[in-house]
């Protein structure tokens, strides 16, 4: 990954992307450490406000995104506004 472009996007240009239905991890034990990842960044948001930066894939390319997040469901990462990004779609969260 070391060569590969990352896209900087604002949270609010979020929903104006396309997410293919393809998970970007292929082992369950990331797919399982992404989950961990993305609780601890939910807690970290919602009682601290601290924002992360979150690494996705969309049909064009990575992506990332600096912003809290507000909630996890089986299938959505939820940030502020309402705004969500498919779970299977992030790469990591720092």
């Amino acid at each position: 990954m070391k060569n590969t472009k990352i896209t900087v996007v604002d949270k609010e240009n979020v929903p104006n992307l396309n997410f293919p239905k393809s998970d970007v991890l292929h082992k369950k034990q990331d797919q399982n450490r992404r989950c961990t990842s993305l609780f601890k960044a939910m807690r970290l948001g919602n009682l601290e406000r601290h924002k992360v930066k979150i690494l996705f894939k969309d049909d064009e390319g990575m992506k990332q995104v600096e912003t809290t997040i507000w909630g996890v469901t089986n299938k959505r990462v939820i940030l502020k506004k309402a705004i969500n990004l498919p779970i299977n779609r992030v790469l990591s969260v720092s």
